[in-house]
């Protein structure tokens, strides 16, 4: 966004609280139409708020009033949700709780991880937030009040990264490409931390064993699960590069296999 300002010779502002007296009196003399944010971690407040002639918009990558919070692509594969979208919304003091705008749905794809639908979201998102601004200046959008109910999408923490090998095959799919390409799911081998950034969750396999116990396979790396077996195909161990399942199961695995989780 700053180069593109510098470009077109427009201002750029990057005040530590836009809040803040200071920036709060540029604002005001800017004598602004509107205001629009995106993937902006502050919460506007109400002088902010009633600045601009026709209101604060935001653009959001959910569907709302689902997934409210900073981290809806995330919390949305991670949950298993087949759709999701973007909405741009009229703020209010509340997080994410102001009458919504517009709308466009889209397919969550069953392998697409966080890093491929936010790129597809961030187009979509542009692509709204300019028909919100071109039909809101016409009056040709009625904003609809949020219906107060919907599941969260609060900030991610390190814990919520960790591989429960008990769960289910597709839960821990889910979470793992939820959280690629960052912050990453993670286990561990033998004591180290390792990262699993793809998977894939096996169909047929009948032959198992204790959660988070590697099979007896030298082509691939299968792994039981609380219910079905998944397919690591990436992965990171502690100190190193990504390296395929197949190489974690000839460097690591040679004398002997384990288990995940220990």
């Amino acid at each position: 966004m700053k180069v593109a300002a510098a470009e077109l010779g427009l201002p750029c502002l990057q005040p530590k609280s836009i809040n803040s007296p200071e920036c709060v009196e540029v604002l005001r003399s800017l004598a602004l139409d509107l205001l629009i944010t995106v993937a902006f971690g502050q919460l506007l407040r109400p002088v902010v708020l009633k600045l601009p002639r026709l209101g604060c918009i935001n653009v959001h990558a959910s569907l709302l009033p689902k997934y409210r919070g900073a981290a809806p692509i995330h919390w949305a594969i991670i949950n298993g949700e087949r759709e999701t979208g973007v909405t741009t919304f009229l703020m209010d003091e509340g997080m994410d709780t102001g009458p919504i705008l517009l709308q466009r749905r889209t397919e969550i794809g069953p392998e697409e991880t966080a890093g491929e639908l936010e790129e597809r979201l961030a187009r979509m998102g542009a692509e709204l937030a300019v028909e919100t601004v071109e039909k809101l200046w016409r009056g040709e959008i009625e904003p609809k009040p949020q219906p107060p109910d919907g599941p969260l999408a609060p900030k991610l923490h390190r814990e919520d990264g960790r591989i429960r090998w008990e769960w289910e095959a597709w839960r821990i799919h889910n979470l793992v490409r939820g959280l690629s390409p960052k912050p990453g799911a993670f286990s561990t081998w033998q004591g180290e931390l390792v990262k699993i950034l793809r998977t894939k969750v096996v169909e047929g396999e009948t032959k198992a064993g204790p959660p988070g116990c590697v099979l007896p396979r030298r082509d691939k790396l299968l792994v039981a699960t609380g219910k079905g077996l998944i397919e690591i195909l990436e992965l990171q161990p502690a100190g190193c590069r990504c390296i395929s399942g197949r190489d974690f199961l000839n460097g690591y695995c040679r004398q002997g296999f384990g288990s995940f989780g220990e």
